[in-house]
């Protein structure tokens, strides 16, 4: 998908705005004062430069809207919000959608930016794409289909309606892109919502809701029906789950997020992790296999829960397969370079109970971190182009059994189809989450699809293909394994409802 042209709308500092024409004239005072020891006189200088500065028209610092110091007040804010729009029918629910589109794509960039610069992981030209990709396919209110039944006994109507506030959790690896997506089916679906971001992404969380909000304003619709906390907390997520006014809980992220969210007893929608494995048999297009699994693997430094995380690959093509990866990007490490960034990107984790062994985990300091960087914490000065690191290694290896949400890339050789199938479904942990395969064997689409029935099976294409990048299908960042939803869609956060009229309106 071709990068618009980004178009920053002049009220949209990513930052919070600093007060214009006074902090250029401060920092011009402070500069000069560097060498001045007397205090006093720098003290003096600024005076003399606030007296002389007519500070009635100076920028200040936008307040956000929809964002509350407590959960309390977001609650508040958005119940009350929900009972004008309540009353809105689809044709207003849609301008809404429209505006929350336009105001993505114009800021796209912005919050790009700011999501790196809050999280620390990513980069900003995928990040770019991907707002974009939120603002043109998510799904809005074509979603909601109403069924018609006619007969002998009259007419039934069977229509998707709101559940009321949803209260969601957001994950740091893709956070705005997670609340636009979900605020846009949501209220398409006629739901207010409450976010609980990650608070590792409190900054560009709080930024997305702001948005969602001026949108909302733009179109004629009620302030604060879309709500966050700036300090977003354990707390504040506990407080939102247990609140009797939150209908249906959406978690996007981690096993335990969802396993907390599935024993509220409440209606909840989970998205969980996976550790997506790619199979390459010996009829596929090699050389575009080894691009599309580079492309895919390090789109956004392989945060989306799509990538490819571990390779298998029969025998008879891994080196042609290796080599083309190598032209696209890969640097291969050797097995002394395999143990050193172990090291590195794991961590050994504590017991959770007496009689557990410790394990390797994923050192997060280093997830969705560029492949160059990384190479550096192990002595390797990578060139500039190189974006993923591969290395071969077993089965039982770390790097295959872990989902890392890094640019590396751990390939095993097979000898077999089945063996590539068995390891596959294995390695992918039964979270039925996404696979991919590169093939032009049917049989072989066939028997994969079959043993790892996962949510997402791509095939022939980049991993992103699954979230409708570059391919058919609309997009989504909450891809509901775990409670099989799948890919979410307006219709996900509706409930069914039936209206019945016996004995008329049968009119054939």
């Amino acid at each position: 998908m071709p990068c618009r042209k980004i178009r920053p709308a002049a009220h949209t500092d990513c930052r919070e705005m600093r007060g214009g024409q006074f902090y250029k004239n401060a920092e011009i005072i402070e500069k000069e004062a560097v060498d001045l020891v007397d205090e006093e006189k720098i003290s003096r200088l600024v005076r003399q430069t606030l007296a002389g500065m007519d500070l009635s028209n100076l920028p200040k610092p936008r307040h956000q809207l929809g964002v509350f110091d407590t959960m309390e007040e977001a609650l508040a804010a958005c119940n009350k919000a929900y009972t004008v729009f309540r009353h809105y029918n689809k044709e207003q629910r849609e301008n809404i959608i429209s505006e929350i589109r336009r105001l993505t794509h114009e800021e796209a960039e912005i919050m790009a930016k700011l999501a790196v610069e809050d999280t620390g992981m990513g980069n900003v030209y995928h990040k770019t794409l991907k707002h974009h990709l939120v603002a043109d396919k998510t799904l809005g209110t074509s979603d909601l289909e109403t069924r018609a039944l006619a007969g002998d006994g009259g007419l039934t109507l069977i229509e998707m309606a709101p559940f009321g506030i949803i209260g969601a959790i957001t994950p740091s690896t893709n956070p705005s892109c997670t609340i636009l997506c979900n605020s846009i089916c949501m209220l398409a679906g006629g739901n207010g919502v409450i976010f609980n971001p990650h608070p590792h992404a409190k900054r560009i969380s709080a930024y997305a809701v702001d948005l969602v909000n001026r949108a909302i304003l733009a179109a004629g619709g009620p302030e604060n029906i879309v709500c966050t906390v700036k300090n977003p907390t354990m707390e504040t997520s506990n407080k939102m789950v247990n609140d009797p006014s939150v209908r249906m809980l959406v978690a996007t992220g981690g096993p335990g997020v969802v396993k907390m969210l599935l024993s509220s007893g409440k209606k909840a929608i989970g998205a969980g992790a996976g550790n997506p494995p790619v199979v390459v048999d010996d009829t596929a297009d090699i050389p575009k296999a080894a691009k599309d699994i580079i492309d895919g693997c390090t789109f956004d430094n392989n945060l989306p829960c799509i990538a490819e995380k571990e390779c298998f690959v029969l025998r008879s093509v891994a080196d042609e397969l290796i080599h083309h990866m190598l032209k696209n990007g890969a640097y291969m490490l050797n097995d002394a370079q395999i143990k050193q960034l172990e090291d590195v990107v794991l961590v050994w984790s504590k017991p959770k109970k007496p009689g557990d062994k410790p394990k390797r985990v994923i050192n997060k300091d280093w997830v969705g971190k560029d492949a160059k960087l990384i190479l550096e914490q192990i002595g390797v000065k990578a060139k500039d182009d190189v974006r993923c690191i591969i290395c071969e290694t077993e089965f039982s290896q770390a790097f295959v059994q872990t989902e890392l949400m890094m640019p590396i890339l751990p390939i095993v050789r097979v000898d077999t189809f089945d063996e590539a199938v068995e390891m596959a479904v294995k390695a992918e942990h039964g979270n039925r989450h996404s696979a991919h395969l590169h093939s032009k064997n049917v049989d072989h689409m066939t028997q994969y699809a079959k043993a790892i029935c996962t949510t997402i099976f791509v095939k022939n294409a980049p991993s992103y293909a699954g979230i409708g990048f570059n391919s058919e299908g609309w997009t989504t960042f909450t891809i509901a394994g775990p409670t099989g939803e799948g890919i979410t869609s307006p219709r996900s956060f509706t409930r069914i409802r039936r209206c019945v009229l016996s004995d008329a309106l049968n009119i054939i």
